[in-house]
């Protein structure tokens, strides 16, 4: 593999990696610029923005943006998150300029007509609506709304209907131009590509996102955690547990996700084949670790009957709390071999490459390379995983969220207190 960095005039980044044996290509343009980056009035302008990009331009309809792509056999997609935004397509590699075209044409250049606003606005709330129709989402929600309380990162990124029905081409127009500069833009490729040649294209077609950068996102500030209990008519109660991670820099980031990954980041993890295996409490369990720029969040799910609710609590805070205590070199040595599976993997996929390039620019100001990220995995030990898991219960109060039905509910909730309390704390100093 071959990676080549070039930063143009305007503070854009061209990243590449050229893979010879590729006859496809994967590019994008990747900006800093998420969910947490709005105010209260413009709640959910990022995700309306990225899907009125695809609307047309001053030279293509909506239409034409799809089918220039789809004729050579290419796709065109694009994704908002918390602290990104990401447009990006797969074509053959005789098509890259094609592709760099259209990317650039639909940021550079969008209409924001009246009318496919409305019927856009119309799309989305559509879109609310299903999420509000599916527990998962909704329970999400509410935690992260716990553990963030009254910032934009604790906020749904679809916004709300009410959001939704204010904003106009003025709004868009007005938040593309502060918020979308080259020196917070990635324009990254992988696969049949040229680094040369995907540097001039870009240089050309990107000229017009000058400027300083766009003003920073507030500082993330981690909640004083708590419970909820969402009442709700289900057959399953769902469970979701939170705790404050770490920031995608922080020197444990590896540590912690070894230990993230051992409590339930798999069918061999403890929680797995406790609760599921052991058990049967329920269908699926599992734990996840999320780093931002400044802070993190672990988080862990479930579903199961109302009545298990109490128990199903129980066993996670056990679990929780001996971990940090008995993790084993087993676990250990079997935890970073999926991590450098999932890794190297990864590196086989030029999509998943050039968006691996992309946040790598935009963390850590430079791609880091395999061996460094493999280094970094083969250097977690059962201490390090040990202690990263002792920071974390320490770190904050958990914040969690039962959604459902059921008497066992509130109990559960209040049950998961005794993951950080003040006899555990003791324990892990």
């Amino acid at each position: 593999m071959s990676v080549n960095v070039t930063q143009l005039p305007t503070g854009l980044t061209v990243v590449t990696d050229s893979m010879p044996h590729l006859e496809t290509a994967a590019l994008g343009v990747w900006t800093g610029v998420g969910g947490r980056d709005e105010k209260e009035n413009e709640h959910g302008i990022s995700h309306l923005l990225e899907h009125m990009a695809f609307k047309g331009t001053a030279t293509r309809t909506s239409r034409q943006i799809v089918e220039e792509i789809e004729a050579v056999g290419g796709d065109l997609n694009a994704a908002t998150s918390t602290e990104t935004t990401a447009f990006y397509a797969r074509v053959l590699k005789a098509d890259v300029p094609l592709a760099l075209d259209v990317l650039s044409d639909i940021l550079a250049n969008p209409s924001f007509d009246a009318e496919e606003l409305e019927r856009e606005k119309s799309v989305i709330a559509q879109e609310i609506g299903a999420a509000q129709d599916t527990p998962d989402d909704v329970v999400f929600e509410h935690l992260n709304e716990l553990c963030f309380p009254g910032q934009p990162i604790g906020r749904s990124l679809l916004g709300t209907t009410k959001t939704l029905s204010k904003f106009d081409r003025d709004m868009l127009s007005g938040y593309l131009k502060s918020h979308y500069r080259g020196p917070n833009m990635v324009v990254a490729a992988a696969g049949a590509v040229d680094h040369k040649a995907v540097v001039a294209e870009a240089e050309k077609r990107f000229a017009s996102f000058d400027g300083a950068a766009p003003p920073k996102s507030s500082p993330a500030s981690f909640g004083q955690g708590g419970s909820k209990v969402v009442r709700r008519d289900l057959e399953q109660a769902h469970l979701t547990l939170a705790l404050e991670g770490v920031a995608q820099t922080d020197p444990s980031l590896f540590s912690l996700q070894t230990f993230t990954n051992i409590l339930g980041g798999g069918m061999s993890s403890r929680l797995f084949q406790e609760v599921r295996e052991k058990r049967g409490l329920c269908y699926s369990i599992y734990t996840f670790h999320a780093p931002y720029k400044d802070t993190g969040f672990f988080g862990l799910y479930t579903g199961t009957d109302p009545g298990d609710a109490p128990e199903m609590m129980d066993v996670i805070v056990d679990e929780m709390n001996a971990a940090v205590e008995n993790l084993t070199d087993a676990e250990i040595s079997r935890t970073k071999a999926q991590m450098k599976a999932s890794l190297l993997m990864a590196l086989e996929s030029c999509g998943s490459r050039a968006e691996q390039l992309a946040r790598h620019i935009m963390a850590y100001g430079r791609p880091l390379t395999p061996a460094e990220l493999i280094a970094k995995i083969e250097a977690v030990t059962v201490e390090s995983a040990r202690d990263a898991g002792r920071t974390l219960l320490a770190r904050s109060r958990p914040a969690v969220v039962a959604l459902g039905g059921g008497k066992g509910l509130k109990s559960a909730v209040q049950r998961a207190e005794g993951l950080t309390s003040a006899s555990a704390k003791n324990r892990y100093h």
